[in-house]
């Protein structure tokens, strides 16, 4: 079945329950206190908590569809999506799935010439944007407009675009007729570009619904419950852990905003049982607290069951300092990649918190391997390359037969991950294949030198590249970030190193922030520019 029979499923089942709640609190914190909010009128002009149901969540996509088909978009057309998280993000992804055309997601930090490169690379027919937007396009408007439609969605439509709004409010409701297979093409995401530049990535409606029964199955949604969602929605992850509230009918809330007290609120407010966060999230939360800038007792929290994580490697310390603080939550983390509809071909399981630090086992429905150069599998115990097969699997690489080839052999998706499998039969992420550092003949993993030192007490976040080195090859080098209130020096780092062999220690501490990109991967290509040729001087941080 295709992914948009769900939506008219809960449609039909929950009419007038709250499907999508949008909260801006940038917006209510520059006008009153969270506490003051149900007391007082909201006066700005954009509010700060909106909600639609299930009823006018279809209907809004049905409007959008059949104004997509009146302008003569048809079954594999694709339409861009660039807006920042908001109520209509998903309506209008559905909206595009209803006519048979492909959604394609853009990146919200994509630059005016990574906009038009990715457009053309995806072949899209009509884009939908935001006011955030309007420059950066404008930018290029020339080069993609000639044979594309804009329309705009937001107050303030720019004239080389459409209004949106305005169009699909004089569209039908009612749902058009056009028939999907799970084989018809659904949607291309990108690659987050962290080794190069995006790919285009092609998935059908059978990846997406896989995607949707993974999640139900893995997190147990249930009607009752009520999915936090902070993640961009153009990254298969946050997407594909809403697909879990999606197939279930729970409420979703969208939070616009990330600072610990504004988690904490929407957790709060809208009684949410399950929150997703990054790692730097995660950490935040806990340092707020330990800082006394968060006070737990003023926040209505017992009905948060699950806090996942996912789209990078948890430290076992951050895990261990959330369960002393929330004794009561279950944790799970997800393994995955948008050629693999995001989060869940690998995973832990919330019964398997001793586990800790793993990625976990095969996800729901899928298969996995770890091989050497020659494809083969390795013995238990060292260390290969991840590769994982299953229904969620992407069709190819849209328009590039030769990195499609590399990548897919035999139904198999070789992930570009390195990896271990223990005796237990859990598999430990090591390193990014392209991020592994050669030293002086021994290869260094990144991940596992960054997992030590995350648990030096004034680190924040840390990570690890190689630097040129005309004695070893290459030498790690430590980028790291300190606590907000806390000293540290390159001696306090080495010290604490002593722990680690030799080979694997840093030769080289560096001072400085850890860039990352919206679905909380380290950006090591921005660090490696920075870094890699140039004369690097440590300096103390005395923030």
């Amino acid at each position: 079945m295709p992914i948009t029979e769900f939506l008219e499923r809960n449609a039909a089942k929950f009419p007038d329950k709250t499907a999508l709640v949008e909260l801006n609190p940038e917006i209510r914190e520059k006008r009153i206190t969270w506490k003051e909010y149900e007391l007082i009128e909201p006066t700005a002009d954009v509010p700060y908590r909106r909600e639609i149901s299930w009823s006018v969540f279809n209907e809004k996509a049905n409007r959008f569809a059949n104004l997509l088909i009146s302008r003569g978009v048809k079954k594999d057309d694709k339409v861009g999506i660039l807006l920042m998280n908001c109520l209509e993000w998903l309506p209008i992804y559905f909206g595009i799935l209803k006519t048979g055309a492909l959604a394609v997601p853009l990146n919200f930090r994509y630059t005016a010439d990574e906009i038009k490169y990715c457009v053309e690379l995806a072949e899209v027919d009509i884009l939908v944007f935001g006011p955030e937007f309007i420059g950066r396009v404008e930018e290029i408007v020339d080069d993609i407009s000639k044979n594309r439609l804009l329309f705009y969605v937001g107050e303030g439509c720019p004239t080389f675009a459409e209004h949106y709004d305005r169009l699909a409010a004089n569209c039908s409701s009612v749902s058009p007729d056009i028939k999907l297979t799970d084989e018809d093409n659904a949607a291309i995401y990108f690659s987050s570009g962290t080794t190069g530049f995006p790919k285009a990535i092609l998935h059908n409606h059978e990846s997406l619904v896989h995607a949707a029964k993974v999640e139900q199955k893995h997190h147990g949604q249930t009607e009752d419950d009520v999915f936090l969602c902070i993640p961009p929605l153009y990254h298969t992850g946050a997407k594909m852990h809403w697909f879990g509230s999606l197939i279930s009918g729970g409420k979703a809330v969208i939070l616009k905003g990330v600072k610990p007290k504004f988690v904490l609120e929407a957790v709060s407010s809208e009684h949410c049982t399950i929150v997703w966060l990054l790692v730097p999230w995660a950490q935040d939360i806990l340092d707020a607290v330990d800082r006394g800038d968060i006070d737990l007792s003023q926040y209505q929290l017992d009905q948060w069951r699950l806090m996942h994580i996912g789209a990078q490697p948890v430290p076992p310390s951050l895990i261990a300092r959330w369960k002393k603080l929330f004794p009561k939550h279950q944790y799970d983390t997800n393994y995955g990649l948008s050629e693999s509809i995001g989060p869940g071909c690998v995973h832990l399981g919330v019964e398997n918190i001793h586990k800790v630090g793993a990625i976990g086992k095969a996800g729901y429905g899928w298969e996995v391997k770890i091989v050497d150069e020659r494809g083969e599998t390795v013995k238990r115990g060292e260390v290969g390359e991840l590769c994982v097969k299953g229904p969620g699997v992407m069709t190819c690489y849209y328009r590039d037969p030769k990195a499609t080839a590399e990548t897919l052999k035999d139904g198999w998706l070789f992930t570009g991950d390195m990896a271990q499998e223990d005796e237990d039969g859990f598999i430990f992420l090591v390193d990014r294949k392209k991020d592994v550092i050669i030293s002086g003949g021994e290869n260094l993993y990144p991940v596992q030198i960054e997992d030590f030192l995350r648990a030096h007490p004034a680190i924040k976040d840390v990570a690890v590249i190689g630097l040129p080195d005309k004695r070893l090859g290459e030498i790690a080098a430590a980028i790291i970030s300190i606590k907000d209130g806390m000293t540290c020096t390159e001696e306090d780092i080495n010290d604490f190193c002593h722990k680690l062999p030799r080979y694997k220690r840093p030769h080289k501490i560096i001072f400085a922030d850890v860039p990352r990109n919206p679905t909380g991967k380290i950006e090591k290509p921005v660090l490696r520019k920075i870094y890699c040729g140039e004369s690097v001087v440590a300096k103390q941080n005395n923030s």
